[in-house]
């Protein structure tokens, strides 16, 4: 399995984050022919390779020729964006509905310029801005005044994050946490307490765990927080993983020391397959995996709803349910249940755990586990095929028919599955 790890140790704004999918490798192409696709006036983007504090990266900027005046807004990282003062005080900004942004965004759509996943992931950032917005005005989401996120420059970085992410085609994103600084920032609105309301509120409604420094300065925008929301499917890292890419994203605001926004594409390497492209091996290669034991005590559900819930938590991705009689309190007779899964599945198994057995509560702790490499191949017999599963470890090797497939061939040919199993061993040898 493949993710995107957004790297919130610094935090993260709209054009940090284009600048560190750009360093991925998503296509560049086809974010210009996006921006071309909005025919706005007057936009072009400028990248280049800059570093902060010795860390070498990204830098992405949105420049805005204002006809009005003889100068040419420059977009700076998204620590102005939403409702903040722009350094350009003079520069006007349009305010826009919600409904007025979807409609700039569908003429890209409709232009050819972006695909209707883009379309879909841009829409849901913004949404989730407007929400966030209206909660913090007491106002409807209809009635929503976007200030600097619905300006231009903001629109190419809610667009921009949207076709990148869409072209590495990850399918599932990972971010841990968010550092955000402390203190407050001069607004709109007059100065407000950093995290400002709107990234409290999106924080709220997502999950997303900030973790507050000393640092001076708002250094997760509300751009940047609707990104998460939106692309985010776990807030842990696998165990153990590869790095396959990594991406750096600069800011432009002087913290102080390096400010940065890392992007990875990593692999899960509990989920490694062993062998070739085309071999049916599968597991984990032979080394410490690293998954979850989740437990529950249960003495108040049947045997039959037992079976039930191991079935529900395969389908939910466990990799082992067993279940062991054990005294609980009061000498009550009662069930352990133990599964295992990796940190992709865990949260499904949990649920399932509470949805299927009547527990309240679950235990889980990581564990590690020596896996044989396994294999899978066919074997002629002339009372059918049988797969067969090769475990290896070392110089350990392990052989064993499927069990359903002597099971087949034995009824169809009413012989006992003995003959079956002496025809398998015969073509082995």
């Amino acid at each position: 399995m493949k993710y995107l790890f957004l790297d919130g140790s610094c935090g993260i704004s709209g054009d940090m984050t284009v600048a560190a999918l750009l360093g991925l490798g998503a296509s560049r192409e086809k974010l210009d022919a996006a921006i071309a696709g909005l025919n706005l006036e007057g936009v072009h983007v400028h990248v280049e390779r800059a570093s902060s504090y010795s860390i070498a990266g990204l830098s992405f900027a949105v420049h805005v020729h204002d006809h009005d005046a003889d100068h040419v807004h420059s977009h700076e990282e998204g620590y102005v964006e939403h409702h903040h003062h722009h350094e350009h005080g003079h520069h006007h900004h349009e305010h826009r509905h919600l409904s007025e942004v979807y409609e700039i965004l569908d003429r890209a759509a409709n232009a050819g310029a972006i695909t209707p996943r883009a379309l879909e992931t841009a829409k849901k950032i913004f949404r989730i801005i407007a929400e966030a917005e209206a909660k913090a005005h007491g106002v409807p989401v209809e009635e929503v005044h976007f200030h600097e996120v619905g300006a231009v420059d903001s629109i190419v970085d809610i667009l921009a994050v949207a076709v990148l992410t869409d072209d590495l085609g990850i399918e599932n994103c990972i971010v841990t946490g968010l550092n955000e600084g402390s203190g407050f920032v001069e607004t709109q609105h007059g100065q407000l307490p950093i995290p400002v309301p709107a990234v409290a509120h999106i924080a709220e409604a997502a999950g997303i765990a900030l973790h507050i420094t000393e640092t001076k300065g708002e250094m997760v925008t509300p751009t940047g927080a609707g990104i998460v929301a939106a692309l985010r499917t776990s807030e842990s890292l696998p165990a153990s993983y590869k790095i396959l890419k990594s991406g750096i994203g600069l800011g432009k605001r002087d913290f102080g020391r390096a400010n940065f926004l890392r992007a990875q594409i990593i692999e899960d390497c509990a989920n490694d397959k062993c062998g070739d492209a085309t071999s049916t091996t599968t597991g984990c290669t032979p080394a410490d995996c690293n998954v979850f034991q989740i437990e529950a005590n249960i003495d108040d559900s049947t045997p039959e709803e037992l079976g039930y819930a191991m079935d529900k938590l395969f389908e939910a991705g466990a990799r082992d349910v067993h279940f062991t009689p054990c005294y609980m309190k009061k000498n009550r007779m009662g069930t352990l249940l133990c599964a295992l899964a990796d940190s992709e599945h865990l949260a499904a198994v949990e649920k399932a755990i509470f949805l299927h057995t009547s527990t309240v509560g679950v235990r889980r702790f990581p564990v590690e586990r020596t896996c044989m490499a396994r294999s899978t191949f066919e074997v002629e017999t002339e009372f059918g095929k049988v797969r067969v599963k090769k475990s290896v470890l070392g110089d350990i090797e392990k052989i064993k028919p499927e069990f359903d497939d002597l099971k087949a061939c034995a009824d169809k040919a009413a012989v006992p599955i003995r003959e079956i199993q002496k025809a398998v061993e015969k073509k082995l040898h």
